[in-house]
């Protein structure tokens, strides 16, 4: 699967946040911080899934 350079910016920033927010998760375990972290962590990969996919359907490189 080739893919441009807009996807791989996309993706790392994604996936940047996402390891961001568990890093926080477990840093601060037992908090309610760290439950939102988590939970966050989750909600920013479906729309990470949701705007890759998005992107692959409209790109001409990718797709």
């Amino acid at each position: 699967m080739r893919t441009c350079a807009r996807f791989e910016r996309l993706k790392s920033g994604y996936e940047r946040d996402i390891t961001y927010l568990r890093n926080h998760s477990r840093r601060s375990a037992g908090t309610t911080a760290a439950k939102t972290s988590a939970t966050n962590a989750l909600a920013v990969k479906s729309r990470m899934a949701k705007a890759l996919g998005r992107h692959f359907e409209r790109c001409p490189i990718c797709g």
